[in-house]
């Protein structure tokens, strides 16, 4: 298995499966990447990248050409309604991390993406609709799209999202879990808000009455993304969400319900929206799972098709980008280590630091809770928070040093 020459099929070409095709291009690993949609997807919003991220981009040659086309940024504050600072959460720092975090949109990520793997020729199937798992052997997988083809490689990466079709082959019966509430955000402009002078964006404002976000997005900081979190009581299917989406006047309503409790500027944020820059995002996790890999190791899950996180750290994303690079680097080495021991080591050093940003999760979680609410948790519940082992990992040596033990094994 190990002597025998990998190419991959990746299914999914959002911003998970561009990156992974970018890091297996750098391994000189032959990919093709196969997309249902006709285009590159344009999906709307802003994505936050930490230097966790930035660190993989930077490795694969893509941060020095997208640090000039996003907001860059060191720190989120949280305030009370009075303006009171209660808490600063660090999501980037030049001087302790190396980089300082970029909030950038979705569509201009993926765009970039696209064209650097048609300087390199990678090859993006557009309109290829993956539809299920037909034979998997010891040497190879065999597959059929919509259309009716049939495609075959070594390796079948689903990185095809949170309602993945690649991964019902592993487990037929799973779905993700609804939990419970959705994110409604719209994009206004900044000076529509007439913040007081020296008033520092991001910020989270944290009231009895809930929560708002303010975030910056684009190069200037000439727009701001405004958001908060709705309870919903059940799971809507596809049509559902859909309606809800398209209500537009009912999320703005959303949008401006409790502004009385909060600054001026929130009440300035709400007062005129935009239907078209409104976005719904519901939130929707995937139940911890026992091997992301199929029996014969021919087909991997990753990003979110694995192990969708909660938004509230901010890590979804950045998770999924520490996936491709660690998958790619240990596919890099086949010719040192066995595939089914690197894709094992590769699962377990990868669910040890989603457990970290889970626990990271839940007291983010805790910082938004009222007080109240914070007084009804078990004693000890906060702790400090503390991201040097998030924001300076050190992936290439900690791959590096596990190959070694297993050629001195070997050996």
């Amino acid at each position: 298995m190990t002597s025998s020459p990998i190419n991959v099929a990746i299914i999914g070409a959002g911003l998970s499966g561009l990156s992974l095709a970018l890091a297996l291009h750098q391994q000189n690993i032959p990919c093709t990447l196969y997309e249902r949609n006709n285009a590159p997807l344009n999906i709307g919003g802003a994505v936050m990248l930490s230097p966790n991220a930035l660190k993989v981009l930077d490795a694969l040659s893509v941060y020095s050409r997208i640090r000039t086309k996003g907001y860059n940024f060191e720190t989120l504050e949280y305030k009370n309604g009075d303006g009171k600072l209660l808490e600063v959460y660090e999501f980037g720092s030049e001087e302790k991390y190396g980089y300082k975090a970029l909030r950038i949109y979705r569509k201009v990520l993926i765009e970039e993406l696209v064209e650097m793997l048609r300087e390199k020729g990678v090859q993006i199937v557009f309109g290829k609709k993956f539809v299920k798992v037909l034979e998997e052997s010891e040497e190879s997988v065999s597959w059929e799209f919509a259309d009716g083809t049939v495609g075959k490689a070594s390796l079948l990466v689903g990185a095809d999202g949170i309602h993945s079709t690649v991964r019902k082959y592993l487990y037929p019966d799973l779905k993700p879990t609804f939990a419970g509430g959705m994110g409604v955000t719209a994009a206004v402009p900044t000076e529509q808000l007439k913040l007081p002078p020296g008033y520092h964006i991001p910020v989270t404002i944290l009231t009895p009455h809930g929560s708002f976000v303010i975030a910056p997005q684009q190069v200037d900081g000439s727009e701001v993304l405004i958001g908060k979190q709705k309870r919903v009581p059940k799971d809507h299917d596809r049509a559902g969400w859909d309606a809800i989406s398209a209500d537009k006047e009912a999320l703005v309503k959303f949008l401006q319900q409790d502004t009385e409790h909060f600054p001026e500027f929130v009440r300035n944020a709400v007062s005129k929206i935009g239907h078209g820059k409104i976005n719904v995002w519901p939130y929707y996790i995937v139940p911890k799972i026992e091997r992301w890999t199929s029996d014969k190791r021919r087909i991997v899950i990753l990003g979110d098709s694995a192990h969708a996180i909660p938004p509230s750290a901010g890590q979804g994303i950045n998770q999924a980008f520490e996936d491709i690079y660690i998958f790619a680097l240990l596919l890099g080495q086949v010719n040192k280590v066995d595939t089914q021991d690197a894709l094992k080591f590769w699962q377990e050093y990868r669910e040890q630091r989603i457990a970290k940003v889970m626990d990271l999760n839940n007291q983010i979680e805790l910082r938004r809770m009222t007080k109240e609410e914070r007084e009804k948790m078990p004693a000890g519940s906060m702790h400090e928070i503390e991201l040097s082992w998030l924001y300076k990992p050190n992936f290439k040596e900690d791959v590096d040093k596990w190959v070694a033990t297993k050629s001195k094994v070997a050996a």
